[in-house]
């Protein structure tokens, strides 16, 4: 077992802590108080190759490994957590799944200038009747000659404003059920496809997050992703990639946590010391650290298993779910340790609060992710 990383890797590591201090931290507070989309800081993203880490150069990707996207993930959204979402999102949920089951056409129209970061990707799953239990789909896609005429609406779709490209799962059969679902490639702009307006969110303000409504929408019959009817699984299989990207989101939330409650601690002083020097405050930090330890560690392992072409469900899960309530705990114990300023904007451990409670609720809640666990533990024995 080889816990050192590669030079490549370090290298990727630096570039983004490098990239996400100098170009991300300055704007961040000011983009979350004003909910402003990060345009410019996504497209540097893309020159960078950081919107199509995995992605084949065949495809037009940067070729990275899991793990050197893993570590990428953790230094962007130690800095902010909605540039680390969209950054995911375009990644894990867009990129991932149409190079695995996209056709030709689809990967050389659609998967070539997303991996460029040329163009921003959503995934549209979510309805408002139907989140965790995906089967439930209400919005349909009738075949009329060589297109399909969507119809519906879709719920909390991250980067539904700003992206180019959207993968749309509607309901093809409804005899079949989720069997019967289909997903699709829509471009921002087809007729009768129209978003929201943003939703005005708890935490990862800098990020949008929408509905979408479709209404008589023509969808080309090239667009259909993998085949007609495998939407369901299509989804699934995406989303269990998607879940190592989450897990990283949340722990660059807790490394940000402890840090900033580890550096305040050090400058505060009460009862004539430095508060580090206070044993309530010591078992805080050293929980802490314990905590983003672990979390790494199952977050990589996932990164590594899929690196061997070994299964990760499991560990995916995990890593997601012990990620997400750690990062929610670790930020709870920074604004603790701040005292009345962990309160204010000024010394943002209350935006990583805020930030970290949606890693337990998207790309699957904590309670999604118990079963998932469960679920695969029971097949082992």
């Amino acid at each position: 077992m080889n816990f050192e990383l590669s030079e490549e890797q370090v290298m990727i590591q630096q570039t983004a802590r490098e990239f996400a201090e100098s170009e991300i931290a300055p704007s961040a507070v000011e983009r979350d108080k004003n909910a402003e989309f990060p345009t410019e800081i996504v497209k540097k993203l893309g020159e960078l190759g950081f919107m199509g880490m995995m992605t084949s150069p065949e495809y037009d990707g940067a070729g990275m490994d899991t793990v050197s996207y893993v570590l990428a993930m953790i230094e962007i959204s130690k800095v902010d957590a909605s540039v680390g979402v969209i950054m995911s999102v375009n990644n894990s949920l867009v990129c991932f799944g149409l190079e695995k089951w996209g056709s030709d056409f689809i990967k050389e129209n659609y998967l070539k200038p997303l991996a460029r970061g040329e163009k921003l990707g959503a995934f549209a799953l979510s309805e408002p009747e139907a989140g965790s239990d995906a089967t439930q789909q209400q919005t349909t896609a009738v075949k009329e000659g060589d297109h399909w005429v969507l119809n519906g609406i879709k719920n909390w779709i991250t980067n539904g404003q700003s992206a180019d490209y959207h993968i749309v799962m509607a309901q093809t059969d409804k005899e079949k059920k989720h069997k019967g679902i289909t997903a699709f490639v829509v471009e921002k702009g087809t007729p009768g496809f129209e978003h929201g307006v943003k939703e005005d969110k708890l935490g990862i303000k800098s990020s949008d997050t929408c509905s979408l409504t479709f209404t008589n929408c023509k969808v080309p019959d090239e667009n259909v992703i993998w085949e007609v009817g495998k939407g369901f699984n299509f989804a699934m299989n995406t989303l269990n990639g998607g879940r190592y990207g989450i897990a990283s989101q949340a722990v660059g939330i807790a490394i940000a946590s402890y840090e900033a409650a580890v550096k305040y601690s050090k400058e505060r002083k009460a009862f004539g010391t430095e508060i580090c020097n206070h044993q309530a405050v010591q078992f805080k930090l050293a929980d802490m650290a314990v905590k983003v330890e672990a979390a790494k560690l199952l977050t990589l392992q996932a990164a590594a298993l899929k690196d061997a072409g070994k299964e990760y469900l499991k560990e995916a899960a995990m890593a997601k779910l012990y990620s997400s309530t750690i990062a929610v705990e670790c930020a709870l114990d920074a604004i603790q340790i701040h005292g009345g300023y962990g309160y204010v904007r000024e010394y943002k451990v209350e935006r990583f609060l805020r930030d970290s409670k949606i890693t337990e609720i998207y790309e699957g809640t904590s309670e999604i992710q118990r079963i998932v666990i469960a679920r695969s533990l029971l097949k082992e024995f």
